[in-house]
């Protein structure tokens, strides 16, 4: 089965960019606009469990945090991505570090770049028309962390919550 991590924004957020996604995005009905903390990865019932637990150690070891969110970014050339910039920060940077030791499967195809994703598969022109125009938007949000999620894949694509990790020795 496939699995991920990731960290939700505030419903007002998603909210945002799901007003994008719904024009720009093919994954729009298939998943909550996301941080991805750990792209999917495969992993048997017996490995998720101890992987499970691996993540609740993880967040016990990072507080709640704020992420400020800056602008419209795209990772062109090397694929047609339209997105909102997460501006790094230390914690951001930890758990992602911590989620790609060798206690986790997966290989990370790209570095990593914090953002939330609002157009995704657009031809070369459309990426271009659609990017232009969304580089003029002003985006200025402060977010709050305080958890983050494994995510497993349904048999039709679409993603859901197995396991919360609160954030925080007292989580």
């Amino acid at each position: 089965m496939k699995y991920g991590v990731v960290i939700f924004p505030s419903k007002s957020l998603q909210d945002k960019v799901n007003g994008y996604r719904k024009r720009y995005d093919p994954h729009y009905a298939l998943v909550a606009p996301h941080i991805t903390l750990k792209s999917p990865f495969d992993a048997d019932e017996q490995d998720i469990s101890k992987i499970a637990e691996q993540l609740r150690r993880v967040a016990s070891l990072h507080q709640p945090f704020s992420y400020h969110v800056s602008k419209v970014k795209s990772f062109e050339p090397v694929n047609n991505v339209i997105y909102f910039k997460v501006d790094p920060n230390d914690t951001l940077t930890s758990l992602y570090e911590m989620l790609h030791t060798e206690e986790f499967p997966g290989e990370e195809p790209y570095r990593f770049v914090p953002h939330i994703t609002i157009g995704q598969k657009l031809s070369n022109d459309e990426h271009s028309d659609v990017y232009g125009a969304l580089q003029m938007e002003s985006i200025d949000l402060t977010e709050k962390a305080d958890r983050f999620h494994l995510l497993y894949q349904l048999e039709n694509g679409s993603w859901t919550v197995y396991e919360t990790f609160l954030l925080g020795k007292d989580a």
